[in-house]
């Protein structure tokens, strides 16, 4: 006991040094961390670092040797909820916080390339045309009540999956004279609607009136891979159809390894493109199940490497995003994931999910030089700063290509079904 307040009087006269003399100032920038936000396990263990000094937590009284570049911290939470965490110098505490702490977790970065194959929930109707009938033209879908927009399920009680299912129903209706049963998913609503088919004059065959797709191809690029669970993030924004503007709703889909044959320069008021094709084999490398706001996801079958990054990298919150350099993966020519220059101009430390996180700006001379900025077929390169997995690009500025929009990865790792936080004293669900 009287070496250890020994200890204390000696590192409280060397602190007291300190701060008259000026050295205090490395405390008050690594140190000034609020108490209301979440911190990785690796975070805590910086913070202390960078300032020279220990953590300590109250939960089992445990000193962290930085110096010693321990690498796990013990720490359970505390009755409200959260993490006490101490930081001390010479076994004086400097500064206490009261924060989420939880464990570190990293992904391996994307950048690759990839074609995608959606299938649509039912077939998707994407506009109305007139039939020409022995009474006038008329279109039956449109006096049916279906609009634009509207995904037609099911007819007759049969689930419909693709445009082949359609024909044989309407040519029978159409000869039999009953009229057809139509559910449609509109939005979040389920309706059901009757409709007749009517016969086309000019080329003797009964039609609905409708244009009618089940299906959407692409190219984007991929963002994440979680080495565990193999689930993936890519594109970082919704797949909309190219008709309607809305949503694809899946009822599944295809990812495809893909090469960038050539580039189509974007300029003001014209955004550039990537131009590509699927790989010669058409092989499936993984599924979509869910396309969202912040992208697409599903889980990989097949391993893919980006030969830049192939090990697993730490991601950053969104409040952990600073304006300032950082870097993007992606592919502008054949399969080769390439690393260029960025400016972060505003990074948003967004508490709720939301798709327009950051400003981002291209500043890689090669980059600009072959692409004009950022083009179509871009979106889901993933964002690198200070070594960790920031987020992806998502929109180019129409104005000015040379910038645009990304999103945090936070919030696409979410919609991926990956909870990153998890606390230090949780074990994993099996």
């Amino acid at each position: 006991m009287k070496l250890d307040h020994l200890r204390k009087v000696i590192g409280g006269f060397l602190l007291v040094s300190l701060c008259l003399i000026g050295f205090s100032k490395p405390f008050q920038n690594y140190l000034h961390i609020p108490t209301d936000i979440t911190l990785f396990e690796g975070d805590v263990l910086n913070i202390a670092k960078a300032a020279n000094v220990s953590a300590k937590v109250t939960s089992k009284g445990e000193s962290i040797d930085v110096f010693a570049q321990k690498k796990s911290l013990d720490i359970k939470g505390n009755s409200a909820g959260k993490d006490e965490v101490f930081f001390e110098l010479a076994g004086l505490p400097i500064k206490k916080v009261d924060v989420k702490v939880i464990k570190d977790f990293k992904v391996i970065p994307g950048g690759q390339s990839i074609g995608v194959k959606l299938n649509t929930l039912g077939v998707l109707v994407v506009g109305h045309h007139l039939v020409e009938t022995k009474s006038g033209k008329i279109s039956p879908g449109e006096k049916a009540g279906i609009k634009v927009g509207d995904i037609i399920t099911q007819i007759n009680g049969e689930k419909i999956e693709k445009l082949s299912d359609v024909a044989p129903l309407v040519e029978k209706a159409g000869k039999d004279g009953t009229p057809l049963s139509i559910t449609i998913q509109r939005e979040q609503q389920k309706i059901n609607t009757s409709l007749n088919p009517q016969k086309d004059q000019s080329e003797q065959t009964y039609k609905l009136g409708l244009y009618i797709r089940d299906s959407a191809a692409g190219i984007g690029t991929m963002t994440f891979i979680d080495p565990k669970t193999k689930k993936y993030g890519a594109l970082g924004h919704v797949i909309s159809d190219m008709d309607t503007k809305k949503a694809i709703l899946v009822e599944k889909g295809q990812i495809l390894n893909s090469t960038v044959t050539s580039i189509e320069k974007g300029s003001d008021g014209k955004p550039g493109e990537k131009l590509a094709r699927f790989s010669s084999d058409h092989e499936v490398i993984g599924d979509i199940t869910r396309n969202s706001s912040f992208g697409i996801f599903g889980k990989l079958d097949k391993k893919i490497k980006n030969e830049k990054y192939d090990k697993p990298m730490p991601i950053a919150l969104s409040y952990q995003v600073k304006e300032g350099p950082a870097k993007i993966l992606t592919v502008v020519e054949g399969n080769k994931v390439e690393e260029y220059d960025i400016e972060i101009i505003n990074a948003i430390p967004q508490k709720f999910p939301a798709t327009k996180g950051m400003i981002i700006k291209i500043t890689d001379p090669k980059l600009l030089k072959k692409t004009g900025g950022i083009v179509q077929g871009m979106s889901g390169s993933p964002i690198i700063q200070n070594g960790k997995i920031i987020g992806a690009v998502t929109h180019v500025f129409v104005n000015d290509p040379t910038s645009g929009y990304g999103v945090h990865i936070e919030w696409m790792l979410r919609e991926a079904g990956i909870n990153i936080y998890q606390k230090r004293n949780e074990e994993k669900a099996s």
